[in-house]
């Protein structure tokens, strides 16, 4: 009898043991899975639903096979748009297609969202900072919720960004096959006139006038004035379209980026983008790309200020002191994009004269 009382004993300790055992790994499971859900938590200060992103659907399924009859719509219109940029980098572009590879310096615009699996490459003047703002407080793990309380200078500071030339030559071919890739485009002469608007007529950019202003008067102006040379703070669009147009320009290395082409910027020949949004749909192709990621119903892409945009009109008036032959120079220069973005020759462009 005692031999049996004794296996008792020592058969109750060792079930006590096993359950105390069962109940400490319980708990250390519990912990373990609070600890990976509450980082996700701060990752996602959207409060988007993560298994839309990193389960059945996400921005790229979304895009090429849309769950929702409006999201189908839209599919149509950026399917003809990716058209039209095969078929123009067929057709027109076979002295790019010779340089198959690009460097990290090609790269440097192509701004990396790890957390929802974007690359946004940027074009200056093509609301740029806004897009910076929206893709900082997608990026900021929580430390932004409105793009519009970013300073606008804050948006350009490079460090808040992570750009694609940043990674290993593996980490870029994984993003560049997997990430959502799109980009923003505008009418090339409206926005060649936005940016000499922004940069030579306003008196804060200074750093403008000194680093392009000054050449471009000692270059152009006949009997140019010691002053206007010093200071280069009042560049003619004339004398801007010569600078352009000057095969002098071309020697002395890259545009910038500011009047560079979108194709040079973002190398939609080497590239294949999912999406060409348009400046002239900004909000509608901007709010669509949100909902795409999945966060169109908490992040609003911010509306932009219409008095003071370059327009059509505006534009025509700019040109309409430059000779035909500068006019055929300057539509040469930007001739992929209007080829590739399917932008029709302006009206007030006087080619045939």
């Amino acid at each position: 009898m005692k031999q049996v009382l004794s296996e008792l004993r020592r058969t109750s300790r060792i079930c006590r043991m096993v359950l105390a055992t069962c109940l400490g790994s319980f708990i250390l499971v519990t912990f373990y899975f609070q600890s990976m859900f509450q980082p996700v938590m701060r990752r996602n200060p959207l409060m988007v639903d993560e298994s839309f992103r990193k389960g059945s659907r996400n921005a790229l399924q979304e895009l090429y096979n849309p769950s929702q009859l409006d999201l189908s719509t839209a599919a149509v219109l950026h399917q003809s748009r990716r058209d039209q940029v095969l078929d123009a980098c067929s057709v027109y572009s076979a002295s790019s297609r010779k340089r198959r590879v690009l460097t990290p310096g090609d790269l440097k615009h192509l701004v990396v969202d790890d957390d929802h699996e974007l690359i946004y490459c940027y074009v200056p003047k093509v609301a740029c900072t806004n897009w910076k703002r929206v893709m900082m407080v997608l990026t900021g793990r929580g430390k932004y919720s409105d793009p519009m309380e970013i300073p606008s200078n804050e948006a350009h500071v490079p460090s808040n960004l992570k750009t694609l030339n940043q990674y290993t030559i593996a980490e870029i071919n994984h993003r560049l096959k997997n990430y959502f890739k799109f980009f923003f485009v505008r009418e090339p002469f409206e926005r060649l006139v936005s940016a000499y608007r922004n940069k030579f007529t306003l008196k804060y950019n200074s750093s403008f006038h000194k680093r392009f202003g000054t050449r471009i008067i000692k270059r152009y102006r006949k009997n140019a004035m010691q002053e206007a040379m010093l200071n280069g703070d009042d560049v003619k669009f004339k004398e801007f379209v010569e600078y352009l147009i000057d095969p002098a320009t071309q020697r002395d290395g890259p545009l910038n980026e500011h009047w560079q082409t979108v194709y040079q910027l973002c190398h939609p020949c080497h590239i294949h983008y999912d999406m060409v949004g348009k400046y002239e749909t900004l909000e509608e192709d901007a709010n669509y790309v949100l909902r795409l990621v999945g966060v169109g119903d908490s992040l609003r892409f911010p509306s932009y200020a219409k008095s003071t945009r370059t327009t059509d009109t505006m534009t025509a008036q700019f040109f309409s002191n430059i000779s035909s032959q500068q006019q055929v120079q300057l539509y040469n220069l930007y001739k992929m994009d209007f080829l590739m973005f399917n932008y029709s020759l302006p009206g007030y462009l006087r080619l045939d004269q």
